[in-house]
Parts: C-alpha cells; sequence; structure tokens
C-alpha cells in the first residue's frame, strides 16, 4: 500500500501449516530494498513459511530502486500483513517463529526497535523477537553513522541482535551488483541455519613467496 492510500485492516492473511518453519522478513523505508526482495525469492525455495512486513515507505522505495511492483513482492511471501495491522498474529509472543530479519534496516525502525517504542507492526514484531529470546538479524543500511545510530545498535547487540549490514565482500571478486547482493543474503541465510550456495565460501590460499614467513 503506497504512502497515504487507505487501510483497508489484516491483508494476505491465512492459517498455515504450523509445522513449518516460520520466518518474519521485514522490508523498511532505507535504501536497499532488493536486499530483502532478494531474501524473500531465496526463502521460497526452502521449506519456510515466510511472514512478511512492508512499511509504507518500502513500498515507496522499492518503485524507486527496482523493477518490482509491491504486489509482486507481497507474492513471494506466504503471508503478508499491514505494517498498521496490530492484532496481527506475529505481534504476539504466542506466535511461534525461527526467527526474524529486517533487510533493510531504517535508522527510525531501527531506533524505535532499540527502545522499545512499537508504533508499528514491524517494530512490535521485532520487540516480540527480542522478549521471546528468538533471533533478529537487521540490516541497517546508512552512511555515515551518528553516534545516536552507533548507540542504538550497540545496545541492541548487547541483547543479543545480530547487526549484519550489507557490507560488499571484495574478497568474491565480484563482476556485478548481483552477486553482492546474493553473498550478504547467504550470510543471512547461514544465521538462520539454511544451507546455502550463495556465499562463496573464504578459502585460504598459500602466502606468495615473496612474502612467506622467514625460514629459521
Amino acid at each position: 500500500m503506497p504512502p497515504g492510500g487507505s487501510y483497508h485492516g489484516p491483508v494476505d492473511r491465512e492459517e498455515k501449516d504450523s509445522s513449518m518453519t516460520r520466518v518474519i522478513v521485514g522490508i523498511s523505508g532505507a535504501s536497499g530494498v532488493i536486499y530483502g526482495i532478494r531474501l524473500l525469492e531465496v526463502l521460497k525455495a526452502v521449506p519456510v513459511e515466510t511472514h512478511l512486513i512492508m512499511s509504507a515507505w518500502a513500498e515507496k522505495i522499492l518503485t524507486l530502486e527496482t523493477d518490482h511492483d509491491p504486489s509482486s513482492v507481497h507474492a513471494l511471501a506466504s503471508v503478508r500483513y499491514d505494517n498498521r495491522d496490530m492484532a496481527a498474529p506475529v505481534a504476539s509472543g504466542s506466535f511461534p517463529t525461527a526467527g526474524m530479519i529486517i533487510a533493510p534496516c531504517s535508522m527510525k525502525t531501527l531506533a524505535g526497535i532499540a527502545n522499545g517504542y512499537s508504533e508499528n507492526l514491524l517494530e512490535r514484531a521485532a520487540d516480540v523477537t527480542i522478549k521471546e529470546g528468538r533471533k533478529l538479524l537487521l540490516a541497517p543500511r546508512e552512511t555515515p553513522m551518528s553516534a545516536v545510530h552507533l548507540e542504538n545498535m550497540l545496545k541492541l547487540a548487547r541483547m543479543g541482535v545480530v547487526i549484519a549490514p550489507p557490507v560488499p565482500a571484495l574478497y568474491i571478486k565480484p563482476r556485478q551488483v548481483s552477486e553482492l547482493i546474493d553473498h550478504h543474503v547467504g550470510r543471512i541465510m547461514d544465521h538462520l541455519g539454511f544451507s546455502n550456495t550463495l556465499v562463496k565460501r573464504w578459502q585460504e590460499e598459500p602466502f606468495p613467496a615473496a612474502i612467506s614467513p622467514m625460514q629459521e
């Protein structure tokens, strides 16, 4: 739903098989929405139930940064919720999940989570994930970061939240941007415990002779 659009309550909600692993995917209004989209695409191929929450600004940025439209992204998820639906199942700790990822995570969303100020479903679901002791991973997109940003991230890290900004892995010698996106999404999959082939694993190579340690 675009910013300023009318609100019609819960959307795309139906009962799913509770025996399947559930993961909440949040996409907030920061640059880099492609990370959340690609994660949904990859998770769709895994036996996992995805519960999507997108902010209004995430949907706006989606149209500015990608060729996707909101409806096509919604279709990638098993279940989608309106960000203003505070009665959604994911707003309660009684709804079991394997964890939550917000990619990208805006500094506003991060601040709301860090300070327990849950003014929307995205922040409430993250708050629930923390209080229930489940895995929460945030992919913040901002640079440079102010002391406020860093203090909020430190506060969350001390609570056990994984702070995983999409830093480019140049050691993979990427030929195109999609390789960098896939690599970071693969690292997120690693943290969720899902095997994947997106990550180009580091392989140690011998030092060249010119810089080998001196022989005794």
